[in-house]
């Protein structure tokens, strides 16, 4: 792996033009994309509601639609309300295999007793699994973009190779898990075994595997590397009193009013956390998410203690042991600025960052996918901070999976026309942008193409 000093933010694209037979391949795949069959599917899977840990539907429809369409398909459960959908698209032999992923849960459960006001004072048409096809093309409804406009473009793009009878060399997998959400499940919940990736680990670690990956994720460019994240929980300690007796007692610790000059104090240092650890694409941010102190039922006690809730981003060059010890430090500095505090904490999450070499034929293909898509130059997106399961595919099995991330663009429930499909943009409400989901079959389509005809003994190649 690079090193924070020599960590690349753009590399060229080698050319390896396509032959001739291949670039009839390409644009007979090309030729079948279907705007409306996609707008269709979206707004299907859509409209299955698949909050995290609660993915068996949308997982066993995905594994009956595949299987439709050709591929060899099986539902693999995790538990009784959580599972994945493979699909197989066999080469010829001789060639690496490739995985298409996306995750299929949602950030959101569109309860109001859990949601609202945390969202905002009402749930909106994109926070809730009502989906439907608005005036203008837009699918609107929970996770329409992301994940599931991922999900209908690594699925178009299959269906067209197949349909196109392209003759592959190595197999694709067509990859969907739950449990992808950067979540864990409330400490009431039985269930503790979902999030934080928990899917496609499982999946890993069941036999579903292959040489090389790509995951489909907001961003429109390649992405060789993303950041992890390492999670922290900080216990500002103070004393139980009474609301009509805590003016009477001499240096009364407060513990919500000390957590205020804590989480002030923090928020300070975010920003030079961020600076010390930026390189290459990755600037990994941290954030002040959650706070959880006292009961809200009798104010009438205050608590002795307030917990405090952060996510820290680590770039693929510090270790989740490393992004710790910084935060040690910080925390010992706060408390030497201000001696009144009284704190105890613990890292309680942890998520290393992911890395594959750019000079990789996988992401080599991938960029020139980009570039035959935009007829320009591929740049790499740079002061990036968003993490998926790509540390997963890449870290525990040590196999090249890299993120072909598609970038954001447009405003509120708009389809966007490219000159290369018909199909616009599943909008993403609550983000306020749309993602271009043709291009990311284009891109896939391309990909396809050029690994197919790859020798397995040559995977390492540009």
């Amino acid at each position: 792996m690079a090193t924070k000093s020599d960590a690349p933010v753009d590399v060229a694209v080698k050319p390896a033009p396509l032959s001739g037979e291949q670039r009839q391949w390409l644009d007979a795949a090309l030729t079948l994309i279907d705007a409306e069959r996609m707008r269709t599917f979206n707004r299907a899977i859509t409209a299955i509601h698949s909050p995290t840990g609660e993915e068996r539907a949308i997982s066993e429809w995905l594994t009956r639609h595949m299987q439709e369409m050709g591929l060899q398909t099986f539902y693999q459960p995790v538990d009784e309300r959580s599972g994945n959908a493979v699909g197989r698209l066999p080469g010829r032999g001789g060639g690496p295999a490739l995985m298409l992923y996306a995750p299929v849960d949602t950030h959101l459960r569109a309860d109001l007793d859990e949601d609202v006001p945390w969202v905002g004072p009402e749930l909106r048409p994109d926070m809730v699994p009502n989906a439907y096809i608005a005036a203008n093309g837009d699918v609107i409804g929970l996770g329409a973009a992301n994940p599931k406009g991922m999900v209908t473009a690594l699925t178009e793009a299959v269906r067209c190779v197949h349909a196109a009878g392209v003759p592959l060399m190595g197999e694709v997998l067509l990859a969907f898990a739950g449990g992808g959400m950067p979540s864990m499940p409330p400490r009431h919940e039985a269930r503790q075994n979902h999030g934080l990736s928990s899917g496609v680990t499982y999946m890993l670690n069941h036999g579903v595997t292959a040489d090389c990956a790509i995951i489909c994720k907001p961003g429109w460019a390649a992405a060789w590397e993303e950041v992890g994240l390492c999670w922290f929980k900080v216990t500002v300690r103070g004393q139980m009193g009474y609301a009509g007796m805590t003016r009477s007692f001499p240096n009364f610790r407060n513990a919500i009013v000390h957590a205020a000059t804590f989480v002030l104090a923090l928020e300070e240092w975010l920003p030079i956390y961020q600076a010390r650890n930026t390189s290459g694409l990755c600037a990994p941010q941290g954030a002040i998410a959650a706070i959880r102190g006292g009961w809200p039922h009798k104010p009438a006690f205050s608590s002795a203690a307030t917990e405090v809730y952060i996510d820290m981003r680590c770039n693929p060059r510090t270790s989740p042991a490393a992004v710790k010890a910084q935060f040690a430090e910080a925390m010992q500095a706060i408390c030497a600025e201000h001696p009144e505090l009284t704190l105890d904490w613990e890292m309680y999450a942890a998520y290393p960052g992911s890395y594959t070499d750019p000079e990789h034929w996988i992401v080599q293909s991938a960029m020139r996918g980009w570039e035959f898509v935009e007829g320009t130059t591929h740049h790499a997106l740079t002061g990036t901070s968003g993490q998926t399961e790509a540390s997963a595919c890449n870290g525990a099995w040590l196999w090249p999976g890299m993120r072909a991330a598609f970038k954001v663009m447009g405003t509120g429930r708009l389809w966007r026309r490219t000159t290369e499909a018909v199909l616009g943009l599943a909008a993403l409400q609550n983000f306020t942008c749309a993602t271009n989901s043709s291009n990311r079959a284009l891109l896939c389509l391309w990909a396809y193409v050029a690994i197919g005809q790859r020798r397995h003994n040559a995977r390492s190649e540009i």
